[in-house]
């Protein structure tokens, strides 16, 4: 059982342990039980590997492969197996997948899906899923799940996105297939306000994220109130404290209360480009 608060560890990304230690410490005090961490997240796998004997025991751990071919990508779990001193993943994930070549890549004959399989076999991971940023992502990973039976979908759930009609429909399509087979959903870019541009950067996210509390809140709890599992929390320690309160205090909005919101996602600019 997750909670709703998945700790993301591309916050780590360039920090030194001692910060990385007092935010894995508001983690725990948190009660937060369920990790995602990848390779390309900089220094995050480092980080978290002083931590490891004594919580791997008591956390969903989740990481990921950007590579594609079955060779890359059975190097690399082992990989992160290594660096972070742990004999198995709870959930190993298809990192990245934007677009249907990619998909093709990936699932087709010498790619990386092989590699994961063969490792859920000989007992180095126990579910499978597939993570992924941009418009196209809902619908091609209704196609993915069409073509195999992953266990979990990572995807943006923000309410700026939701206010394109085309991306909605795709992305409630997707999570009721997922609501219906039991695939656990974990939602990303919750709070994300916007694209950077040409502004100086606050915080350590790729993209502008919503920096007051209040609508950290609203936008934490929209997410929450689609049929997902939990969000990641945010790539930015400082945003940690705001994002933890708002998973805490979160109550289910209303369907008039979310319409609401993102009938306000004008003031705001998608982080990616729509049409």
């Amino acid at each position: 059982m997750s909670t709703v608060a998945i700790f993301g560890a591309a916050a780590f990304y360039e920090i030194s342990q001692q910060r990385a230690d007092a935010a894995m410490q508001q983690v725990i005090d948190a009660g937060i039980n369920h990790f995602d961490v990848a390779p390309g997240y900089g220094e995050a796998e480092i980080r978290l590997e002083p931590w490891m004997p004594c919580i791997r025991d008591h956390i969903f751990l989740g990481c990921k492969t950007m590579e594609r071919t079955k060779v890359k990508a059975a190097a690399e779990l082992r990989q992160s197996l290594e660096r972070m001193r742990v004999d198995k993943f709870d959930l190993f994930q298809l990192h990245a997948v934007t677009n249907m070549n990619e998909l093709d890549q990936v699932m087709g004959k010498g790619g990386a899906l092989e590699a994961i399989i063969e490792a859920r076999d000989e007992g180095l991971l126990r579910y499978i899923g597939i993570t992924g940023h941009g418009l196209e992502v809902p619908s091609v990973f209704q196609k993915a799940l069409d073509r195999f039976d992953y266990d979990s979908v990572l995807v943006p759930v923000n309410f700026v996105l939701y206010s394109d009609p085309v991306y909605r429909v795709h992305a409630e399509a997707l999570l009721e297939m997922c609501q219906k087979r039991d695939i656990g959903v974990m939602a990303i870019k919750s709070i994300a306000k916007g694209p950077w541009g040409n502004q100086v950067k606050t915080h350590t996210t790729w993209y502008e994220p919503f920096s007051e509390e209040d609508i950290i809140s609203r936008s934490v709890h929209f997410s929450l109130s689609q049929p997902i599992t939990g969000i990641c929390t945010a790539a930015d320690t400082d945003l940690l404290p705001a994002v933890i309160e708002a998973c805490e205090s979160f109550s289910l909005i209303t369907a008039e209360e979310q319409e609401d919101l993102i009938a306000q996602a004008g003031a705001y600019q998608p982080i990616f480009p729509m049409d």
